[in-house]
């Protein structure tokens, strides 16, 4: 099996960071909201478990910087705009065109990496919102947690994105940090909408396939001619809601401390999955897979029915809503006659 630090080594500086942030892992969060005079909108003081830390927020904040362009979009859509004082990695993913506008005087901080300290500190942010806790690992030059809460910011991880949830997280997960936003901004109706309408889709996508004959569908990564088997986490999670028969899984011996294993050409082989799931980070990358996997396999059922699923990594990331639209893509390219 491999592990993080390993299998990021040998990836490329973009690749590693896409893949590096579906490593970090996520805990469960609760949240408490403590109203303050009612002429106040902001007066009120928000208490929650956030990756085992308490996190006290007082007043809606004012100074935000989201540390992913998923976060970032999650902020525009909750009408929290003109509060954004940074984004970072932000050229990891292009903003969905409906809001992209919103944030086009909103300083980059960083390009495909994490903003150093100095960089993050210096716009003095009172929230700080991340998809995972790789982006304040002090040993790369970053803020840490600690550095953030000492300046005043309060620190965001999104559910999915702490250590103690990595192998259990789902989709849903991204409902509670809507649900956290909306209380902490005092957004809770705006909130409430993008919780309401994806789960809707999600309904939607459940009724279109519920009496289909499910596909065996494995998920993997590749980078060069290094594979590796998806086995656990938001990702089997993800397959499960499309409709997949999933060709690795959580109780396998191979996923119970990591969700990721390195695998041989041969033992993929053998498992003779109906569709080939895999993630990249551009386009030049979705290539590069596409034609490994086609040359490699050329025999397997996934290769000749064409199924061979490319989605982006940053939909895979914690608490986006990448998550719900990527269940749809592969539900609609699993099962094209349902939709």
């Amino acid at each position: 099996m491999t592990s993080p630090s390993s299998h990021a080594a040998r990836v490329t500086a973009a690749s590693a960071l896409a893949f590096v942030a579906l490593l970090a892992t996520g805990c469960g969060t609760s949240v408490a909201s403590t109203p303050g005079d009612s002429t106040d909108a902001d007066a009120h003081r928000t208490t929650l478990q956030n990756c085992g830390r308490e996190i006290v927020v007082d007043g809606a904040p004012e100074a935000v910087v989201g540390m992913h362009p998923s976060q970032t979009e999650l902020l525009l859509r909750l009408g929290l705009a003109d509060r954004l004082v940074g984004q970072a990695q932000a050229t990891a993913l292009a903003l969905p065109d409906d809001v992209a506008a919103l944030a086009a005087d909103v300083p980059v901080l960083a390009g495909l990496t994490p903003p150093s300290r100095e960089d993050l500190l210096a716009v003095e942010p009172d929230f700080v919102y991340s998809p995972t806790t790789y982006e304040f690992t002090a040993e790369q030059g970053f803020a840490s947690i600690e550095q953030l809460e000492g300046a005043g910011a309060s620190v965001y991880v999104a559910t999915g994105g702490c250590f103690d949830r990595r192998m259990s997280g789902e989709v849903a997960d991204l409902f509670i940090d809507l649900k956290n936003l909306g209380e902490i901004f005092a957004v809770q109706d705006a909130a409430a909408e993008l919780i309401t309408d994806a789960k809707a889709d999600l309904a939607e996508i459940g009724t279109a396939i519920e009496d289909v004959d499910r596909l065996r569908v494995a998920e993997v990564y590749v980078e060069g001619t290094t594979m590796s088997a998806i086995g656990a986490g938001v990702e089997h999670d993800i397959l499960t809601l499309a409709g997949a028969d999933t060709v690795y899984s959580p109780d396998q011996p191979a996923f119970s401390d990591f969700f990721a294993a390195t695998i041989t050409p041969e033992s993929l082989a053998a498992e003779q999955p109906d569709a080939l799931v895999f993630s990249v980070h551009d386009d030049e990358h979705e290539a590069a897979v596409r034609a490994y996997l086609t040359s490699t396999f050329p025999d397997m059922p996934a290769v000749k029915e064409d199924r061979l699923i490319a989605v982006a990594s940053a939909d895979m990331f914690p608490g986006t809503l990448g998550n719900i639209s990527v269940v749809r893509q592969i539900a609609e390219h699993l099962y094209p006659e349902k939709f």
